[in-house]
């Protein structure tokens, strides 16, 4: 984004969320009312009348990733490493759509990595997770995109992602299949060349 266009922070009163830039709930709330009308449904009726407004102000919820940064999410909170031994931090739960069908998928992630120099607060594992899959996704890249950032914020000596996911897109349509789950990973540093530091990371995740 060139620096004539550089967003600015907008506090939607609506939604209680700060955004970069500013989302057009109106025009959400209009493509709401056009789509239960394609759908064969009266937006009129009673049981409907609110469902538009609901919807927009849903998806601003959902997308909220769009109108994040990190430097936001991340605030400071690094701190001088004491040491050099592996963090892991399991079973952060996520939700995402599906880019495809726009249908949720959601599950676990588990992040490892070794320190150089600097640690993070735990709490920010869990944001950085929602800033990537509160957006439209595909778990492949959600996962390698959280590595990434880690990656970049940490400057580590390694760290390792895994995600598991049970898809709605797989289950409420298509194949239909009710128990498939989908597992993903993205290892960087020491993660990716030494086998070892790989299998203790795998191994306190069983």
């Amino acid at each position: 984004m060139d620096q004539g266009n550089k967003p600015r922070l907008v506090r939607d009163e609506e939604v209680g969320l700060v955004f970069k830039t500013h989302l057009d709930l109106d025009r959400l709330e209009a493509l709401s009312r056009d789509w239960l009308k394609a759908i064969g449904e009266d937006p009129k009726r009673e049981g409907l009348l609110k469902t538009p407004k609901r919807v927009a102000k849903a998806w601003a919820f959902l997308t909220r990733g769009y109108r994040e940064s990190l430097e936001e999410i991340i605030n400071g909170a690094l701190f001088e490493a004491e040491g050099s031994e592996m963090v892991v931090v399991k079973g952060i739960e996520f939700y995402s759509l599906c880019e495809h069908h726009l249908l949720p998928f959601f599950g676990q992630v588990h992040i490892g990595y070794i320190p150089d120099r600097k640690i993070l607060g735990l709490s920010k594992f869990a944001r950085v997770v929602d800033h990537f899959a509160r957006r439209l996704q595909v778990q492949e890249r959600l996962t390698t995109q959280i590595a990434e950032a880690l990656w970049d914020i940490l400057e580590p000596k390694g760290v390792g992602v895994v995600a598991e996911g049970v898809h709605l897109c797989m289950m409420m349509r298509g194949v239909e299949k009710q128990h498939a789950r989908t597992l993903t990973s993205a290892m960087l540093g020491v993660f990716r060349e030494d086998l070892k530091t790989r299998e203790e990371f795998l191994s306190l995740l069983r």
